[in-house]
């Protein structure tokens, strides 16, 4: 387990990474604001938290195209660049991976989902998370 220190050092990257997840971003500049070498700073990541930072951000690229495919009406271009990918054929295929369909039948499937535009549909949303957030105790 990591110290204290080294825990504030890794989490300061980690947060770097999250805020920054748009812009293009190289092993060297993520570790850089954990003051470690890039190599270090890459297995010290993974043993922490148990993915790499390139795979941290790629999960969390996914993440926000697929709240975007949902909430908003940017075309899949749109949506690939404002997530950080300049190539829609990598960003397709990544989302694919993670999801297993591609963002034209995610989009596709979840509007038909729901009966406000733009909106999260209900059915997505877990009973568990409903419940809590509207106040309801589950029986």
């Amino acid at each position: 387990m990591a110290t204290d220190y080294k825990l504030k050092k890794l989490n300061a990257g980690r947060d770097f990474i999250a805020n920054n997840y748009h812009a293009p971003l190289s092993l060297s500049d993520m570790a850089k604001y954990s003051y470690m070498s890039p190599y270090h700073f890459l297995r010290t990541f993974k043993d922490t938290y148990g993915e790499t930072p390139n795979e941290y951000l790629i999960r969390l690229r996914v993440e926000q195209a697929k709240k975007m495919l949902i909430t908003e009406n940017f075309s899949i271009s749109e949506v690939c660049e404002k997530v950080g990918y300049a190539s829609l054929g990598s960003f397709s295929s990544l989302f694919c991976k993670h999801t297993g369909m591609a963002p034209t039948l995610y989009r596709r499937k979840l509007w038909a989902l729901s009966t406000d535009a733009y909106s999260f549909p209900l059915q997505v949303i877990p009973a568990c998370y409903a419940y809590h957030f509207l106040g309801k105790v589950a029986k």
